[in-house]
């Protein structure tokens, strides 16, 4: 099935990949040496860098090969942030998502909020999937309640398992139902 090129939601609208895209994205996850938005994305994981050719060659690499597991959020016609999805285990239909905004203007705004709400709708009706999660981590707040607005619930917590600057987290595990989603959609 072909995956459409934007599909749009109230405050955002998702796009797929294109090469015009790739450098401004670069810069926003490359630029900076630690960039602010990286501080609430696992930041225990250190942000592998990679150059700017290196980056657009294998990102062109999967434009051509038709990959649609990211998706751009863009206002307007900028970038602001990405997301996600990626098989935790595809032979039992196990999805999980994730989603970034890099730029701190547009965080607590309800862009993350829309963003993930036109991503779930897309992957629900892609395919034929019971569930959609994602884990996060304790310091994250914003991403749990997120998942909250969302309809999602906790499913797991394990406790003290992320290390970030000398204080333990715990990893969050939020999960929503296909049929808890159908029952809170208009």
């Amino acid at each position: 099935m072909q995956s459409p090129d934007v599909l749009p939601g109230e405050l955002v609208y998702l796009c797929k990949l294109t090469e015009e895209d790739l450098e401004v994205w670069w810069g926003l996850i490359h630029k900076d040496e630690h960039p602010e938005w990286k501080k609430w994305d696992a930041p225990y994981y250190p942000l592998k860098r990679i150059e700017l050719d290196k980056f657009k060659e294998q990102m062109t690499n999967l434009i051509h090969q038709g990959y649609d597991r990211k998706y751009l959020i863009k206002v307007d016609d900028d970038i602001i942030g990405m997301v996600t999805y990626y098989w935790e285990h595809e032979t039992s239909q196990w999805l999980e998502i994730g989603i970034v905004i890099y730029l701190p203007e547009y965080w607590n705004g309800g862009y993350g909020t829309d963003a993930l709400r036109v991503w779930i709708e897309h992957l629900f009706t892609t395919f034929p999937i019971p569930r959609i999660g994602f884990t996060t981590w304790s310091g994250n707040a914003r991403m749990i309640t997120v998942g909250k607005k969302l309809g999602m619930v906790e499913e797991g917590r394990i406790r003290k398992c992320r290390l970030y600057n000398g204080k333990y987290y715990d990893s969050v595990k939020m999960g929503l139902l296909r049929e808890e989603w159908e029952a809170h959609q208009p």
